[in-house]
């Protein structure tokens, strides 16, 4: 026989299992689901983080495009002062954001120092002599030497600083 005050209140064995069962159950359901809402929001931090990188590192990369693009233009040619204006702008507008270029700063820095280098190696202007001397003559073809060995040592800088940027870009 049951009494009727042990089914008034609800407290016999089977119900009392049934709702720690899904008492346990929904604790667990809830608590996948708090950790499966961190692991989102923190992949959601990580992509917009990356984001932001490879917009601050836009401008810098395209910077060094026209830089190398310039320097090409410019193989195997003897150039003097005025056909530099190219990668003299370019240059000045990556020294306006080497301080701030974060990780990537110290390539740049290296991207300007090849730069100077190879502006220096700019030949002179031409006197008002027609005709050069035999040791005037090479020394304009030592410092052509020089002026092409300088703009192979900027590619290169310019192309590690790419790589560099393509790799954190890639994360």
């Amino acid at each position: 026989m049951m009494t009727s005050s042990t089914l008034a209140i609800g407290t016999s064995a089977g119900t009392l299992t049934v709702t720690a069962g899904t008492a346990l159950f929904m604790g667990a359901l809830a608590m996948y689901t708090l950790l499966h809402h961190r692991q989102v929001f923190a992949w959601l931090q990580r992509i917009r983080h990356k984001d932001q990188t490879n917009a601050e590192l836009d401008k810098p990369d395209q910077w060094l495009s026209d830089l190398y693009k310039a320097q090409c233009g410019l193989t195997q040619k003897p150039c003097r002062a005025e056909d530099f204006e190219d990668i003299a702008q370019t240059t000045n507008m990556i020294k306006g954001v080497v301080d701030h270029a974060g990780i990537i700063g110290p390539d740049l820095t290296k991207v300007i120092e090849r730069v100077e280098e190879y502006l220096a190696a700019a030949l002179p202007e031409p006197g008002p002599a027609l005709e050069m001397s035999s040791p005037e003559h090479r020394a304009q073809l030592i410092k052509a030497m020089k002026q092409e060995n300088a703009r192979i040592e900027l590619a290169r800088a310019v192309v590690a600083a790419q790589h560099h940027i393509t790799l954190l870009r890639r994360g």
